[in-house]
């Protein structure tokens, strides 16, 4: 049994290639793994604040220091750390624009990334503190970008590795419906997309 966390960050509603991605990684989890529970987090729909000044000041302050216009001000990021660390699986619905990752993920990830609680530093570098969690990404994109001219392009899995691996989540598979806007490739493109799908 699993505890998914499933992040949606695609502004296409219910034509959302990425959504439909993800739903089937879920599914997929669910069916390995009976009685897995989800949990859903619509980050557009959430209309994530971006963080402000006044907010990050707020991370560094110790929380039993903190003023109720402080806490109130980092509820939010509170809140997401806390359903990241109890997660087993993490699906994260990824469409590529203009070739990176939707504003709404990347305020997600500004809000989860907390020195001292989601990462901290040693001798030697930064220590991720997010471990034992897998996850996958749900990739969508118009043009073909894991090969080819537009692989140079691609700044959503190298980035979402990268980072997501620096606050310890390295086991991180993508899965990539891709072409969905070229001829010859799109008809069958969710198809290739979901057979590729495998679950650890």
């Amino acid at each position: 049994m699993k505890r998914i966390l499933h992040l949606i960050s695609s502004i296409q509603g219910k034509e959302s290639q990425s959504i439909k991605l993800g739903n089937t990684i879920v599914e997929k989890i669910q069916h390995k793994y009976p009685g897995s529970t989800v949990e859903e987090l619509n980050l557009v729909d959430a209309k994530i604040p971006h963080l402000t000044p006044e907010v990050l000041r707020t991370f560094f302050i110790p929380a039993d220091q903190l003023t109720e216009e402080e806490k109130e001000s980092i509820r939010f990021s509170d809140q997401v750390v806390k359903q990241l660390f109890a997660a087993d699986t993490i699906v994260i619905g990824a469409p590529l624009y203009n070739f990176t990752i939707h504003t709404s993920l990347k305020a997600w990830i500004d809000h989860i990334t907390r020195a001292g609680i989601t990462f901290g530093y040693s001798e030697n570098g930064p220590v991720g503190m997010v471990t034992g969690k897998k996850v996958y990404v749900a990739m969508s994109s118009g043009g073909v970008y894991s090969q080819g001219p537009g692989k140079a392009n691609d700044f959503v899995a190298p980035y979402l590795k990268a980072f997501l691996g620096a606050l310890g989540m390295t086991d991180l598979s993508v899965f990539r419906a891709e072409g969905l806007k070229v001829p010859g490739i799109k008809e069958h493109a969710m198809e290739k997309a979901i057979d590729s799908i495998k679950i650890d």
